[in-house]
């Protein structure tokens, strides 16, 4: 977005940008059903005061998504549909551990099924619970490693991943 004029009423550009990088993060948190970054970004919000000006940008970027979507006439049906079926209680963010297939997902893996593996991450709703299950069945292999094997699986990872950039968490403001 090109921001060409500043109006009086209007929030400086750069806090227009600042307020779409924290409704982003709290957006990321809302889709992976992340709870604590979600309530974490939220409580900030409201300690600044600041939810007016980030709930009008979530409710611009999801405009720009139905725009981008659909067609002007199916737009607005997507929308009331949407609106139908918002739960009444709005406090949380839903998270639905049952689809966490991890234990299919550690086979898939094991059988070198790329598309399988794909398959299970897309269509599972929640990524904290799948990856969470999947952390949770390597622990409970390490024990079976046989004396030195989780000595040069670790070395190898740093081998490959020493130079990986520091990604912040989604709590943390970025």
């Amino acid at each position: 977005m090109v921001v060409t004029e500043e109006l009086a009423e209007e929030l400086p550009a750069d806090a227009v940008e600042e307020a779409k990088a924290r409704a982003a993060t709290l957006l990321l948190a809302f889709r992976h059903g992340n709870q604590l970054a979600f309530d974490y970004e939220l409580d900030r919000l409201f300690a600044e005061n600041a939810e007016r000006e980030v709930t009008t940008l979530l409710t611009w970027i999801a405009a720009e998504a139905v725009r981008k979507a659909y067609a002007p006439e199916v737009g607005d049906r997507v929308l009331r549909a949407m609106a139908r079926r918002a739960p009444a209680d709005t406090g949380a963010v839903e998270v639905d551990e049952e689809t966490a297939d991890a234990a299919g997902l550690i086979e898939a893996v094991a059988a070198g099924e790329v598309a399988q593996v794909r398959g299970l991450v897309a269509s599972t709703a929640d990524t904290t619970f799948l990856l969470g299950g999947l952390l949770q069945g390597v622990a409970m292999m390490l024990p079976l490693l046989p004396e030195g094997e989780l000595a040069d699986i670790t070395a190898e990872l740093r081998r490959r991943h020493g130079g990986a950039a520091h990604v912040p968490e989604a709590r943390a403001g970025a």
